[in-house]
């Protein structure tokens, strides 16, 4: 991040998040070898209710030094712990399991050694983590022609969410981004639905795969954009489609998911 900018006007205040929630960790999987599937539970998951597809849920981390859980407080711009720290809080894709009342499910993409891929597979069951959401999901346009989307393997829930609840009477083109075709995954079909998986050549610099998609798409007048995955590939697909295309800004919703080393 850059330095500071002085400003004679007032701060901006975020509004702030729902409060966390105490989980337990109650199993893993692996839906693909890049892949850690956890799976939470706990008595505050009853009432929690995700009605936005693609929408977003915090996980809270113990501190990888000591293994404590510290619930953050917010401060009107930031969680921060006692001793002014940041905590560790990375943000996912919630998933409802089929048939599960309260558990809830996070997919965690093993982006080497990310604060969030270490936890997920050295955690023991019964660990404990906190959430705090959900935040907004994606609200489909009544007025769109088609929709187009674009993620990584992070943003595969989401994709698979959206291609669910979008209207089947529009044309859906996703283009997914993988680092190997074991990353493929099964995904919702009905007509009108067009995937392409591209695989990452190896030493490409995440979002290559899906920027050259973008690039190659066209854009037909009322086509409505949603992409997620790497936090400087998803500004680099905002510069193309805001300044290259003159797309309108209101047509997107470009989300950044991770970044590269952390």
């Amino acid at each position: 991040m850059g330095g500071s900018v002085a400003s004679d006007g007032p701060r901006r205040v975020r509004r702030e998040p729902p409060p966390f929630r105490m989980v337990s960790l109650v199993g893993t999987e692996r839906p693909t070898p890049h892949v850690v599937r956890v799976v939470f539970d706990g008595p505050d998951l009853h009432n929690l209710t995700v009605d936005e597809p693609a929408a977003s849920i915090r996980l809270l981390l113990p501190s990888p030094e000591t293994s404590d859980l510290e619930v953050p407080v917010w401060n009107g711009n930031e969680f921060l712990l006692a001793n002014g720290e940041r905590p560790t809080i990375r943000t996912f894709t919630p998933i409802r399991l089929p048939g599960a009342t309260s558990e809830l499910a996070l997919d965690v993409v093993l982006h080497g050694s990310g604060a969030a891929s270490n936890w997920a597979t050295s955690a023991t069951i019964g660990a404990p983590a906190a959430i705090s959401g959900p935040g907004r999901g994606y609200v489909a346009d009544g007025d769109a022609s088609s929709f187009l989307l674009v993620g990584d393997e992070s943003a595969v829930p989401a994709i698979s969410q959206l291609l669910d609840a979008l209207p089947a009477e529009h044309p859906i083109s996703a283009g997914i981004e993988v680092t190997s075709p074991d990353a493929v995954r099964e995904l919702p079909q009905r007509p009108m639905i067009e995937v392409e998986w591209r695989v990452l050549a190896e030493g490409s610099l995440p979002g290559t795969e899906q920027f050259d998609y973008v690039r190659t798409s066209t854009l037909e007048p009322g086509v409505r954009i949603w992409a997620a995955g790497e936090a400087a590939a998803m500004q680099r697909i905002r510069r193309h489609l805001f300044d290259d295309r003159g797309v309108d800004r209101s047509s997107t919703m470009v989300r950044g998911y991770w970044k590269l080393g952390s």
